[in-house]
């Protein structure tokens, strides 16, 4: 049996869960409305404060799914619930980064300003405060498109072992490399 898989998914207050014919499962709650299509061969039950995923069988593939579907309705009633933020730091000298709207402007050592609309569904948000590196805050109630935008962002500009340059995320340690020694006589 699935570790993960067999846990139920408790249903907090303000949140309903729906499942269709076509095993479409809605989940709507405060912060939005989310919708998974889920394999057939799995069985959603719904109780009255959660949500229990089962299998036909113990074969290789119903076993990932099990756990795979378990974890996508977690995150998803936990995005209706409190959403999710991940928050870039851009560090190098001239490197900036400033919105307006959903469109993210970023100055990155190029010849020229990255832009880079990001989806409607996240919130982005841009910090630059004095002294400090600038921040890039996306906010959505979708685990998968905040952290696919998040990625996308990174790559834009990737850390660099050498002086740390680039976006990463907040908190993220990069792997520092020593440089070149000059020639000694």
């Amino acid at each position: 049996m699935s570790r993960i898989g067999k846990n139920p998914v408790a249903i907090p207050s303000g949140v309903t869960v729906s499942v269709s014919k076509s095993n479409l499962v809605t989940v709507k709650g405060p912060k939005g409305e989310l919708t998974q299509q889920v394999n057939p061969d799995m069985g959603i039950e719904i109780g009255d404060d959660e949500v229990l995923v089962t299998r036909p069988s113990d074969s290789k593939r119903h076993r990932s799914f099990h756990g795979l579907y378990r974890a996508l309705m977690a995150n998803m009633v936990e995005g209706v619930t409190n959403g999710y933020t991940l928050t870039l730091e851009v560090i190098g000298v001239g490197y900036r980064a400033e919105n307006k709207g959903n469109l993210l402007i970023l100055t990155l050592g190029f010849s020229h300003p990255v832009y880079f609309m990001v989806p409607a569904e996240v919130n982005v948000e841009t910090v630059n405060a004095k002294g400090k590196n600038p921040l890039i805050k996306l906010t959505s109630n979708d685990k998968q498109l905040v952290g696919q935008v998040a990625a996308k962002i990174r790559a834009l500009r990737k850390p660099e072992p050498y002086k740390g340059k680039g976006i990463r995320f907040e908190g993220e340690e990069i792997r520092r490399k020593a440089g070149k020694t000059a020639a000694k006589k």
